[in-house]
């Protein structure tokens, strides 16, 4: 590096004060009086004359050129920009203004290390607060859940979902009242305490009563909203010792004792089945239990039953709800599978997997979902099969479902409908956009990647786990981005062909992705789902980057602009490719439950329910880890 010179930056911006440009006034008679000719001039009378005629000439000099000065400012002041402006500043008023004309000022020679600590503070300019108020942005999100609830209390207050566009409420749940226990811990994380409030006395008072007198529900669609609910909101408002967080509302014992009220009726499930799988459907009035129609269960909903029961076992010291849920998990271990993956029917009656069907859409899902996650809640050390059936089940993930599309390469997860022998199918359900936060959270076990890297917590499978997560979090968004509302449709098809079957895009032609998406009319449907800001979520606490929040943003300003109904609500829409799109009268429990509380703490702190601390269900309902669960066997 070069000797610096001898003045430093500070100079510089003191108004170059070392190199001022002096007039030349004041550099003729600084020299006369300091010279030593000047006593020589003095001494003759031709001398004097001459010093003052010398003084003559420069007093007029010094008059025309300050005139000229004057008339450029006064010029600049009204004509800058014009021709006559560019006149007076070039023209300099006389002659003697042009002659006495001051050279260009140049700025003071840097140093090569001066030049580059220049560059970095005086040429870019610095942005104070340049970022986006993230803090205002989680207030909007609050603002659309108060909305959506305004629109529910209005209209079904007691049902399990509204149809904002009738204005009135419908029972196809089961008449639990699912929007009321499914939103209400989101409401305790926002801090609403008058929405909590109005949940919770609605539970104390009604849900008693439905709980003993309605009929047919669902084993896995009660579990993960009401039962997972019920668990989530007694330990958010103080129960097993968990933090207060709401102020108002019943006593947390309300929100258990109902939790176990409804558990006992759905072990019916298990207990009436000749195997370790349980029935789908239970009868709650009289405790009975049958399987579908068709006999089959999903392999997602049987599997997907564990974290609620073990969370209530935990919670009343009462072991047969724990007990009888991983009887699933346990079982499903022994049967065969494809490089780890699973087909989505399995058959109560057998226990056996019924077809080949393969994919991580409905019906597969949550399978892989909770291997992790009640790995991750469990403390027994003989649940360590869980994360080896996981990490198995990801390497055929990898392996067999895997794909880049034509002609941008969007990495997506197909399906494989007739098993390993037959044909991939490019089909994407925005199911799969949980796989992404669940892979990341595999990954890290819920602390940051940057912790993990520095304490060497991460293997090679991890690593690419990451990595994956990553890519199929871009194509999920542009499942988004390429259509005209900005809003997913409920299934793509991804364009693995030089040339496609035209018409089917999304709709925004400015969209790079135009010609790898494609969107079947049947499928153009969005229902309000979550997986994709849920896994944004999760992959912002875990990578810290924030491009994933300005993502979530933009998913949720669509929401805000196509599916928000004045009257109080949020509407499913029948078309996404569509301006304006047609809505479906119809708002799901999770656009509460998990969509708005995932968009939520996607703009918070990241110490508001850590991902090292709480499991989420697959209904965003958190549960907290025991501590020491989360060691790797």
């Amino acid at each position: 590096m070069s000797k610096s010179l001898p003045y430093s930056m500070k100079d510089v911006h003191y108004d170059n004060a070392k190199f001022r440009q002096r007039s030349p006034f004041k550099v003729i008679t600084q020299t006369l009086l300091t010279s030593n000719v000047r006593n020589d001039y003095i001494r003759c009378s031709t001398g004097k004359f001459l010093v003052l005629l010398m003084i003559g000439g420069l007093v007029y000099l010094m008059l025309t050129h300050t005139s000229s000065i004057h008339s450029v400012s006064d010029g600049l002041a009204k004509d800058i920009g014009t021709k006559e402006g560019d006149k007076l500043i070039t023209g300099g008023g006389s002659r003697f203004g042009r002659f006495w004309r001051k050279p260009p000022r140049l700025p003071p020679r840097l140093s090569p290390d001066e030049m580059g600590s220049s560059n970095n503070s005086i040429h870019v300019p610095v942005k104070l607060n340049a970022g986006p108020n993230w803090i205002a942005r989680q207030q909007s999100v609050k603002k659309a859940f108060i909305h959506a609830w305004a629109g529910y209390k209005s209209y079904a207050m007691g049902f399990d979902e509204l149809m904002p566009l009738s204005h009135r409420g419908v029972d196809g749940l089961g008449g639990l009242g699912a929007t009321v226990v499914d939103a209400l811990d989101t409401a305790m994380i926002m801090g609403i305490d008058e929405v909590a409030s109005e949940a919770g006395s609605w539970i104390e008072t009604h849900l008693p009563d439905r709980i003993s007198q309605k009929g047919q529900v669902n084993l896995f669609e009660t579990t993960i909203r009401v039962l997972g609910g019920l668990l989530s909101a007694y330990h958010l408002s103080g129960g097993d010792q968990g933090k207060n967080i709401i102020h108002k509302g019943p006593k947390p014992i309300v929100y258990l004792e109902n939790a176990r009220n409804l558990a006992d009726r759905l072990l019916t499930a298990f207990t009436s089945s000749p195997t370790a799988i349980p029935f789908s459907d239970v009868v709650l009035h009289d405790r009975s239990a049958h399987p579908a129609p068709d006999g089959f269960s999903s392999t997602s909903e049987v599997s997907t039953l564990q974290l609620e029961f073990n969370y209530l076992s935990s919670l009343t010291g009462d072991p047969k709800y724990s007990s009888e849920s991983m009887k699933v998990l346990e079982h499903l271990k022994t049967l065969p599978k494809v490089e780890g993956l699973v087909p989505i029917y399995i058959s109560p009656q057998s226990g056996e997997f019924s077809g080949e069907n393969i994919r991580l859409g409905s019906r597969g899902d949550s399978y892989y979902e909770y291997l992790i996650k009640v790995w991750l809640q469990q403390q027994e050390s003989n649940c360590t099969y869980l994360h080896d059936m996981y990490e198995e089940a990801m390497k055929g993930v990898r392996h067999l479902l895997v794909r880049k599309s034509v002609p941008n390469g969007l990495v997506f997860v197909g399906e494989l409908p007739y098993g390993p022998t037959g044909a991939f199918s490019p089909k994407m359900d925005h199911l799969v956009c949980f796989l992404p936060g669940t892979l990341a959270l595999g990954a890290t076990k819920g602390i940051t990647k940057e912790k993990a890297m520095k304490d060497n917590l991460l293997t090679s499978e991890d690593l690419e786990n990451l990595k994956l997560a990553e890519e199929l979090a871009k194509t999920c968004f542009e499942m988004y981005s390429v259509t005209s509302t900005g809003l997913a449709p409920e299934i793509a098809y991804f364009n693995v062909e030089v040339h496609p079957e035209g018409g089917l895009d999304g709709g925004n032609k400015s969209s790079k992705y135009v010609n790898d998406i494609i969107i079947k009319h049947a499928d153009r449907h969005n229902l309000l789902r979550p997986e994709t800001v849920e896994s944004l979520f999760i992959l912002y606490r875990i990578t810290e980057n924030p491009k994933y929040r300005e993502w979530g943003w933009e998913i949720f300003e669509a929401f805000e602009k196509y599916t928000k109904v004045n009257s109080g609500g949020y509407s499913s829409l029948d078309d996404v490719t569509m301006l304006p799109p047609q809505r479906r009268d119809k708002m799901e429990t999770f656009f509460l439950g998990e969509t708005l509380k995932y968009l939520y703490l996607l703009f918070a702190d990241t110490s508001v329910i850590p991902l090292d601390e709480f499991v989420f269900n697959t209904e965003a309902h958190p549960f907290p880890i025991k501590k020491g669960t989360t060691r790797r066997e």
